[in-house]
């Protein structure tokens, strides 16, 4: 069975770090799953017998790495669910991508719609019913090689947000093949990794915040 590194772990909560082209959930491709993967782990290294119970209350893209949350009771659920949808969560991610931000740091707001045939999301009209508000900060913490290195704090969190809105400004990100087929050659890996994750513990009411270095490989090793 595949390993996945724990960040942290108490009665309620289990951090981990997401491994990259891993999916969250089961899917199409019938692929070894992180939730699949996380349930049998707990099975086995605390001796559970029947079903083991662990909510799944965000989600990372396939390709995407990096830090993410599971609750271990269906009361840190709910709490966890709760805080993500009044957006009481701080989300920050690191992002490689080709070319140069027109500025160094900045809000960028859009209205995102998605064609689930596709599987696709396109930024629209605000006056679009079918869209929803997107939004993000970022800040330019690197340049080099043709590529920037961006710190984001994902204030909404939208299907393939940080990968549209960088796209929509002719910033698609290193190895994104549906935002940047232009630029990106097949096989080349999406840089884009959750760093940090930080939440109100679900029972002990103060903020946990855990973070995840990113993979020492190119083109993160550029900084």
């Amino acid at each position: 069975m595949m390993q996945i590194p724990i960040l942290y772990e108490d009665n309620h909560l289990l951090f981990v770090q997401k491994p990259v082209n891993v999916p969250v959930q089961e899917d199409r491709t019938g692929n070894q799953d992180l939730l699949s993967i996380l349930k049998e782990d707990i099975k086995v290294r605390y001796q559970k017998p029947g079903n083991v119970y662990l909510g799944l209350v965000h989600r990372l893209d396939r390709p995407v790495g990096g830090v993410m949350v599971f609750a271990k009771t269906s009361k840190a659920a709910s709490r966890l669910s709760d805080a993500i949808r009044r957006q009481a969560i701080t989300k920050k991610y690191l992002a490689v991508v080709r070319g140069q931000m027109p500025k160094q740091r900045d809000v960028l707001e859009d209205y995102l719609v998605k064609d689930s045939r596709e599987n696709k999301v396109y930024t629209a009209s605000p006056k679009d019913k079918n869209a929803k508000k997107a939004i993000l900060e970022y800040e330019v913490i690197g340049e080099n090689d043709g590529l920037s290195l961006l710190s984001i704090d994902l204030q909404t969190g939208r299907p393939h947000q940080i990968r549209v809105q960088l796209a929509s400004r002719n910033c698609p990100l290193y190895g994104d093949q549906k935002y940047g087929q232009h630029v990106n050659k097949p096989g080349q890996q999406i840089a884009l990794w959750s760093e940090t994750l930080g939440i109100e513990h679900p029972t002990k009411k103060e903020e946990i915040k855990i973070s995840s270095k990113t993979p020492n490989e190119y083109p993160w090793n550029l900084w």
